[in-house]
């Protein structure tokens, strides 16, 4: 593979000498790239469970493959409607002439890929890019090799690589690549690492959306149906093992319903995971670095006198202490308010539950947090449900569920303030790789000569002022 550079000078070359990729042309990328992913869909799941120590095949069917293929077919049945001119209004005074949007390819776009869902993460975003006419390249984590490997030979077989490009490498490659001057860049990770691809995108003018992560929280009022809480959590939080950035990171539940909804967090789980499918089912944590952070964390939590309940059979050590990646949810109780825990973003099956006595506590403190990528609320009040809409910050906001915002086709997915900025998914997704070029087209005769010097024309500019001044 040749280097950085070389590949994106490639890659430049081509999108000047195809600017404008036709409908049928990107309906063909889009085609090729479903076949390709159909034929690979054991060879992916096997390399996702090789890379995560074991991830469920099933599991990696529903939370990462089936997403890409219902993504692939909603641009395919879009994309004409999304290619065609946009009509905009012309004002009286331009007449005759008219106003239209041309959505024309950015060019060259950069992906930063990260390890929780590296074929969800690659996918979804060159689907977008590809829909929009661009050429790609995916920056893959190196903490995935194994999914790396499969997704480069699957790629290679559709797009040669000044078309799609695919590289993998340490945080160093991943730098120099943030540093390209991209038409565009979509990273996805950390806020740290997010300033730092920022920073060096600043220093090409090159236009970014991040999607970052922090602290999601899940608020569970009074009225809530318990049961149905209780399950809905437990898949948000257990899916991938919690290494999701939309999955709640900690739990804001009515002080009235705390100790039933606690037994229900645990009935749910162990209903859900079931102590004879628990290794079968649930996600290893993906690397070494991220087993030790779970460790600390809850070791330090303990230390801090929290009280931690293992919703399997046996304690956190247990599983922690026998060398695998398993580790089943842990809710954490009375933990101090400068925990880490209640700091940094989780990113693992790690859940605090703090309770509160009136819903307005929960809002004065929301507006002093920094903005999550997702807000969950669980509660069957229409006008709560609104207050939380229409007043409170998040990049999404999910009611009486978790995760499935960002499953839905036709929803914009993106982070406000320090969970990132820009969107895609869904026809933002179309728009985000897309330049909205403006077009004003008229004849060759026209009245605007009007307003040209010599400006002594005083008829004219009696006109002009009855214009200004009329309501």
């Amino acid at each position: 593979m040749p280097d950085l550079a070389q590949i994106f000078s490639l890659q430049q070359s081509t999108a000047r000498a195809k600017p404008y990729p036709d409908y049928r042309e990107r309906l063909n990328w889009l085609r090729q790239l479903e076949q390709q992913l159909k034929e690979q869909l054991d060879a992916l799941s096997q390399a996702l469970s090789e890379d995560f120590g074991h991830r469920s095949t099933e599991e990696s069917l529903r939370i990462e493959l089936l997403p890409c293929l219902q993504s692939l077919s909603y641009h395919r049945r879009r994309l004409k409607r999304w290619m065609k001119p946009k009509k905009r209004h012309t004002s009286w005074l331009f007449q005759p002439a008219r106003n239209f949007i041309q959505y024309q390819p950015k060019g060259v776009v950069g992906v930063m890929v990260p390890w929780n869902y590296p074929v969800f993460l690659t996918i979804g975003p060159l689907i977008a890019a590809l829909s929009a006419g661009n050429r790609v390249m995916l920056k893959l984590s190196e903490d995935t090799p194994a999914t790396n490997r499969c997704l480069q030979q699957l790629l290679a077989a559709v797009f040669p690589i000044g078309q799609v490009a695919v590289f993998t490498g340490d945080a160093e490659q991943a730098a120099v690549f943030a540093a390209l001057p991209f038409d565009h860049l979509l990273f996805t990770g950390s806020t740290a690492v997010g300033r730092k691809v920022m920073q060096a995108a600043a220093a090409q003018l090159t236009p970014v959306t991040l999607e970052l992560g922090g602290k999601s929280p899940a608020i569970v009022a009074a009225d809530a149906n318990l049961g149905v809480s209780a399950e809905r959590l437990v898949f948000g939080k257990c899916a991938n093992a919690g290494q999701t950035c939309v999955a709640p990171d900690y739990l804001w539940v009515d002080a009235k319903i705390q100790q039933p909804l606690l037994e229900a967090l645990t009935s749910a789980f162990q209903r859900l995971y079931p102590q004879e499918r628990l290794h079968q089912d649930f996600s290893w944590l993906c690397t070494e670095r991220q087993r030790q952070r779970m460790q600390s964390l809850l070791q330090q939590a303990e230390q801090a006198g929290a009280t931690i309940i293992s919703c399997a059979e046996h304690s956190w050590r247990h599983y922690l202490q026998q060398g695998s990646g398993l580790l089943p949810l842990q809710l954490v109780l009375n933990l101090p308010a400068e925990h880490a825990l209640w700091q940094e973003e989780i990113f693992g099956p790690i859940l605090p539950v703090k309770s509160f006595h009136s819903i307005d506590q929960v809002f004065a403190e929301l507006t002093t947090l920094p903005r999550p990528l997702a807000l969950y609320l669980f509660s069957a009040n229409k006008a709560l449900q609104q207050q939380f809409i229409r007043h409170s910050h998040s990049g999404g906001v999910c009611v009486n569920d978790c995760l499935m915002q960002v499953a839905q086709d036709d929803l914009p997915f993106g982070g406000i303030g320090a969970s990132g900025c820009g969107a895609y998914h869904g026809p933002e997704g179309f728009t985000t790789f897309s330049h909205a070029k403006a077009v004003h087209a008229k004849g060759w005769w026209h009245p605007g000569r009007l307003i040209y010097p010599p400006y002594n024309k005083s008829w004219l500019n009696s006109g002009l002022r009855w214009l200004l001044q009329r309501k």
